[in-house]
């Protein structure tokens, strides 16, 4: 296991949609529910097919977040009735999407006191690094009550070997002083430990289809069960 004696470890960066707070329910909830709705044009499963097909089609001009997901589901809801869906079924897709947007962002369990540990401990430069939308991901953060933990928080559009250098040279470390923490093996582990930096791999009980990817071993990865197990590595 990593030992941060062997490095010089001056900045944490930390995923926050569920790593710090749930996020990813609240969508698998939305979609079952958007499939109810779309019933009457195909099964379940061929109205989540179409839906994600959508999602995947708009990502690179709408990027993530709830509001590119209502957009998706509007899109889709007129493709798979080839524009017959009434006026009222539309703002039912509208609405099951909206419910996102009221996410509490309640911190899951032991992630604000082993922050708080880590922030008394004083050692490392804590960071929120993030993808979405800035106004969305900022208003969960607002409404989770840790940003008082972060010395800095980052929202992007993409969790790649680029911005991960740019957000190391934001703060003035190289990718040997740096390790993530995140449950997306795709997004927050993989690209970091092809840059050489350290990974901390916490997985959430759910994960998006889109985040789904081979996981493997590197030395550089960390694999915990539980949030409050990083006081025991950092």
């Amino acid at each position: 296991m990593f030992n941060p004696k062997d490095r010089d470890i001056r900045l944490v960066a930390f995923d926050a949609d569920d790593t710090l707070w749930d996020n990813q329910s609240l969508f698998d909830t939305a979609v079952e529910d958007y499939c109810a709705l779309m019933s009457p044009y195909g099964t379940r499963d061929e109205m989540y097919a179409a839906l994600y097909k959508t999602e995947c089609g708009n990502m690179d001009s709408l990027g993530y977040g709830t509001k590119a997901f209502i957009i998706s589901l509007v899109e889709n809801a007129i493709r798979v009735s080839d524009g017959t869906i009434p006026e009222d079924q539309i703002i039912k897709a509208i609405n099951i999407g909206r419910r996102i947007l009221n996410n509490p962002a309640t911190p899951l369990p032991g992630v604000a006191e082993t922050l708080k540990a880590l922030q008394d401990r004083g050692q490392y430069r804590m960071v929120i690094f993030t993808k979405g939308d800035p106004l969305e991901q900022e208003g969960k953060i607002e409404r989770s009550g840790l940003g008082k933990y972060f010395d800095d928080i980052e929202t992007v559009s993409g969790k790649t070997v680029l911005e991960y250098k740019k957000l190391c040279a934001h703060n003035g470390v190289s990718e040997k002083q740096f390790v993530m923490v995140g449950n997306s093996f795709k997004s927050d582990i993989a690209p970091v430990l092809e840059m050489g930096a350290i990974a901390v791999h916490i997985p959430f009980k759910t994960i998006w289809e889109h985040e789904r990817v081979e996981e493997y071993d590197h030395p550089n990865l960390i694999r915990l069960e539980h949030f409050v197990n990083l006081t025991n590595i950092l």
